[in-house]
């Protein structure tokens, strides 16, 4: 529909051009004006300002003007018309698209609202998209909005604002990664994300070592430091660079490349006997192997016993092949 209206406006432009190239060649031409005295009296007509004529017209001039006054009045109405359309369609469009965004966040929930959409806020959401795990955007640059709306969920505003946060449904929400440049404003979104939902598990960045505590204070679960990551993955690549390598490829980036994943012990229980990792038997039944277990306490066991007795609300993480995590998934439905 913009494309449609882009075009009539083109050809009520085109159409204005004509129209003055029309009158100042005729009035150049049937009053013998000088070029300057041609624009002037073109100009006063279709503009019908009423201001004197250049000299007296005789009666073919005359007949001109009035071709030229009718002609002008119905193209200049066009293309006003048009114009006038099209603000007030565009304006109905992003007004129906915002209302269809609240929609879907109104319907979210256990969702992740992602606050600045930077290098760190975009490699979160690639992430959670390779997950299908749902997620909102809070982002205040306007131009970042219209850019990426079509394939994510915007609100557009300030993070430090409770309005803002809680359109993006923050008091529903499970995660709040914070990922905005700036250590003061993750701090002020932290103090006022965790006011608004107290079971709300935060991940906040943060820029300067000094902000850590100030921020895990505030309410953080986790803050990580993008750059401090950066240096030590870079220098590891120096001291273990095969394993670091090995590491790497352990990533998961999608449904043909996972290579790991996280199970609840709840997606077994109707399924299997799954008192142990032993009743398990996952590397039999699937090829994948238990390298992890989390128990409800969240405590880590890196490559638990096969007798471990395991808990219902723990956690194992499986290693596999692309392969063998989509047959892990598909033989106990888990998704």
């Amino acid at each position: 529909m913009i494309k449609l209206f882009r075009s009539k406006i083109v050809l009520a432009l085109i159409l204005m051009v004509l129209v003055l190239l029309f009158g100042v060649i005729g009035y150049k031409f049937i009053s013998d004006f000088t070029w300057i005295e041609a624009i002037y009296m073109t100009i006063i007509t279709v503009t019908t300002v009423g201001f004197a004529e250049v000299r007296p017209l005789d009666a073919d001039a005359k007949i001109f003007t009035v071709f030229l006054i009718v002609t002008s009045v119905f193209i200049f109405g066009f293309a006003i018309s048009v114009i006038t359309e099209y603000l007030l369609s565009r304006n109905s469009l992003e007004l129906l698209k915002k209302k269809k965004v609240k929609k879907q966040i109104d319907h979210l929930s256990n969702h992740v609202v992602v606050c600045g959409f930077g290098r760190n806020g975009m490699q979160a959401a690639e992430k959670l998209m390779a997950y299908n795990k749902p997620f909102v955007v809070v982002e205040r640059d306007k131009e970042i909005v219209d850019r990426y709306s079509d394939e994510i969920l915007f609100v557009e505003g300030d993070a430090n604002e409770d309005e803002v946060l809680l359109e993006a449904g923050i008091d529903r929400a499970q995660y709040l990664i914070t990922a905005v440049p700036d250590d003061a404003a993750n701090l002020f979104i932290v103090l006022s994300a965790r006011q608004l939902n107290k079971n709300l598990f935060i991940i906040s960045r943060a820029s300067q070592v000094t902000s850590l505590k100030k921020l895990e204070f505030a309410g953080a679960d986790k803050v990580i430091m993008p750059d401090k990551i950066g240096g030590d993955h870079m220098a590891s690549l120096v001291v273990m660079p095969d394993l670091i390598t090995f590491m790497d490829k352990l990533s998961v980036e999608g449904e043909h490349t996972t290579n790991l994943e996280e199970v609840e012990i709840e997606d077994f229980v109707d399924q299997i006997d799954c008192s142990s990792i032993r009743d398990l038997d996952l590397r039999r039944k699937t090829g994948c192997t238990i390298i992890g277990y989390i128990d409800p306490k969240g405590n880590y066991i890196i490559n638990p016993e096969a007798d471990l007795q395991l808990e219902l609300k723990g956690k194992v993480i499986v290693l596999g092949r692309p392969e063998q995590i989509k047959k892990l998934n598909q033989m106990f439905q888990i998704g």
